[in-house]
């Protein structure tokens, strides 16, 4: 990442000094590589960078030029927001969306989300269970919807107490307040590696130093973790052990336990993603059933199954943790949503949530079948299939020029999220995509494929 950082510091400087006017043509990604003796994947990543931060304009066909004036007293971005702002391109295609085809979205479709039979108001304007009430609300957040989610907890396995339980705006919001409780700058953090890229935004927008531990089917490479642990001391692990976020893979019981005795041995904390748990079977190996919360700490969210535009999610850890946490909360946010709270909740005790859930999973199943089906059909590699979350690994042959495909792919309307993205590393990684399974099955998506990416690629 350095040399991408390298190249983004000095163009940036050669544009403030007025070496590059605006709408001067920057080198092709070919000769810029050559240029700075880097690979094309990686000069590429840094025009990229350069457009992000409005520095530079992509012109589709044309290049890459310098992007009109900006104030003199414009000031320099610091290096980690560079690198944190860098994960901003994927995530802003699926929150504003361009394209036709949505086989790198990481949601579910809308028609796989149930329409529910809200309460309606009375005559006098109002109804009981969800009015509308005018002050900030507990900031644990809504304790009925908490008792349910200690009850949830107990299913998988967890015991926790409402008072474990804190009440966040979705799980992006949990992993922030930990990440500001538990890492200081300068701190080394683990995290998935090919993982969950927000995150890695998230943590370097802090400066925390991002160490990615390497992800196979059955969970996290333990000796790579022992590995990574002995050389970097890290204080925190971010994982994700079910239906991982981007290969797919989940967590078997024999890796569980290895993980848990590296940290324990290490003193670390592991923070646990586990998006689709209402999706998935309540016996499935976390390893917050195995530690009961005394160094994992176990983030959920509504987000995923549910509704995005709902923003729940929770935290569950040791009580003192929590304690913190909710301080933390009240002095960043002061408190989530009481009337979004009791929303979900009462979702959940007429009993809509389940029915939602069970026809969710129904979808799922059948898209991961089609899906893997399509894909194979057209010679490519998964990694792995049959985790019950919404994604799939497709690996690409090794003379497949990823983010050259993507481009590709946008010029047709299909949205690709290339796998470079998901790395904590970006440089000489084999190319790959994550594919959403509800869209992989497209006839456009499967076209585009065969005729640029088609044929097996060696394990």
């Amino acid at each position: 990442m350095s040399r991408v950082n390298d190249i983004v510091a000095g163009i940036a400087a050669r544009i403030e000094r007025g070496d590059l006017r605006p709408a001067e043509r920057l080198p092709s990604v070919r000769a810029g590589a050559a240029a700075h003796g880097v690979s094309k994947n990686t000069l590429a990543e840094a025009y990229d960078r350069l457009v992000a931060l409005g520095l530079l304009e992509a012109r589709p066909g044309s290049g890459y030029y310098v992007g009109q004036a900006r104030h003199a007293s414009a000031q320099p971005v610091a290096p980690h927001v560079v690198e944190a702002i860098d994960t901003v391109s994927l995530l802003r295609e699926q929150l504003v969306q361009h394209y036709a085809v949505r086989v790198g979205d990481g949601r579910a479709p809308p028609a796989w989300m149930a329409r529910f039979d809200l309460p309606r108001p009375s005559a006098a304007g109002r109804a009981a269970d969800v009015e509308l009430e005018h002050g900030y609300g507990n900031p644990w957040g809504n304790a009925p919807l908490r008792d349910r989610l200690a009850q949830t907890l107990a299913e998988r396995g967890i015991t926790a107490g409402i008072e474990q339980i804190l009440l966040t705006h979705g799980a992006n919001h949990a992993l922030d307040l930990v990440a500001r409780q538990l890492l200081q700058p300068g701190d080394v953090v683990l995290v998935d590696t090919p993982g969950y890229y927000p995150l890695f935004g998230k943590l370097r927008l802090s400066n925390v130093r991002v160490v990615g531990v390497r992800r196979l089917p059955d969970g996290p490479d333990v000796e790579d973790l022992a590995a990574k642990v002995a050389a970097f001391k890290p204080k925190v692990f971010f994982t994700q052990s079910l239906a991982h976020n981007p290969t797919g893979g989940s967590l078997t019981l024999p890796v569980a336990h290895r993980v848990l005795r590296v940290a324990t041995e290490a003193g670390m904390y592991i923070v646990e993603d586990d998006p689709f748990a209402d999706i998935l079977p309540s016996t499935s190996p976390r390893l917050a059933t195995l530690d009961q919360l005394e160094r994992v700490v176990y983030v959920g969210t509504f987000s995923k199954t549910l509704s995005a535009s709902l923003r729940v999610g929770y935290v569950a850890g040791a009580p003192a943790l929590m304690k913190t946490l909710c301080d933390l909360k009240m002095l960043t946010v002061v408190s989530t949503s009481d009337f979004v709270e009791r929303l979900v909740f009462n979702l959940m005790a007429r009993g809509q949530y389940l029915r939602h859930v069970r026809r969710l999973r129904g979808h799922v199943e059948r898209a991961q079948r089609d899906a893997a089906n399509a894909l194979e059909g057209l010679g490519l590699t998964l990694s792995h299939v049959g985790g019950g979350g919404f994604y799939l690994w497709v690996e690409l042959a090794p003379h497949i020029d990823e983010l050259a495909l993507v481009r590709a792919a946008a010029r047709e309307s299909v949205f690709l999220a290339p796998g470079s993205v998901f790395r904590t590393e970006r440089v000489d990684q084999p190319p790959a995509l994550r594919v959403n399974v509800a869209y992989a099955n497209d006839p456009r998506f499967v076209d585009f494929m065969r005729r640029h990416a088609g044929g097996r690629a060696p394990r």
